[in-house]
């Protein structure tokens, strides 16, 4: 770590439970953001002020002047521009030092499942479940972390799908597919612009804690926040033997 790295990064270094070597699993950490929206923008600006190694920004959409109420990776300047590249020179502005790389498409089949296999961690800051499913079923192949989060209204939601361990649920286990379960969309719904800012900065923290091997993450919890009253509820979860993205039987055994 350099001269400028251990100054850049001193007060996570003076932490007992991460330290330098904390601080350097971090910066070797390569993490994967899908979405750039009203949650991909506050866990990518924290991943990077935190000194991730490398992040992948993805994201086919481009700025709407209805995204800034809560999309703080975009200026009223880059309206019209691509939410990747956006997000890459906000990021880049906070954190030079490391590798941004963004990505303006939607990801899918043998694409989303090859960028998955690169990364060491994988955050779901989108907004639609067959997404949420396909990020889903390629973390479970490749076992890697999920960190999948939510929000709506004032509703919010986050947990962890950590596939490295054998007895983590995924999220098909909790949500299965193909339930008639209702999308709701902030285009339609509305959404609260400081509960997107909450869930997507607690994404980056259990990205970051998964990156330095601390503490404990949200497996087989999930989180759920009022806002209207500020009120947390946790419901505790378990792994699906039957699970057909992450039993036994499925297509990933």
């Amino acid at each position: 770590m350099t001269d400028d790295q251990l100054l850049r990064y001193s007060r996570h270094i003076l932490l007992d439970a991460l330290g330098i070597e904390g601080q350097a699993k971090i910066l070797a950490s390569h993490a994967l953001v899908i979405g750039a929206g009203g949650l991909g923008s506050p866990a990518a600006l924290y991943l990077a002020s935190a000194g991730i190694g490398k992040i992948t920004l993805v994201d086919d959409d481009t700025v709407d002047f209805t995204n800034l109420q809560r999309q703080i990776l975009h200026t009223q300047s880059r309206v019209g521009m691509a939410k990747a590249e956006s997000g890459r020179q906000a990021l880049s502005a906070i954190n030079p030092e490391i590798s941004i790389v963004p990505l303006q498409k939607r990801l899918s089949g043998t694409e989303l499942d090859a960028l998955v296999a690169t990364a060491d961690i994988v955050l779901d800051c989108t907004d639609n479940f067959a997404t949420r499913h396909a990020i889903n079923r390629a973390c479970v192949l490749h076992k890697k972390p999920l960190i999948s989060g939510a929000a709506i209204r004032f509703d919010g939601q986050i947990s962890v799908y950590d596939l490295r361990r054998d007895d983590s649920p995924c999220y098909h286990c909790l949500f299965p597919e193909g339930e008639d379960v209702e999308e709701v969309r902030c285009a339609v719904m509305g959404v609260f612009a400081p509960l997107t800012g909450i869930i997507g900065t607690m994404q980056a923290a259990e990205t970051l804690k998964l990156a330095a091997g601390i503490g404990e993450s949200l497996t087989g919890r999930l989180l759920l926040l009022d806002a209207l009253t500020m009120e947390w509820r946790t419901v505790r979860f378990k792994k699906d033997s039957g699970c057909a993205v992450c039993g036994p039987n499925s297509d990933a055994h």
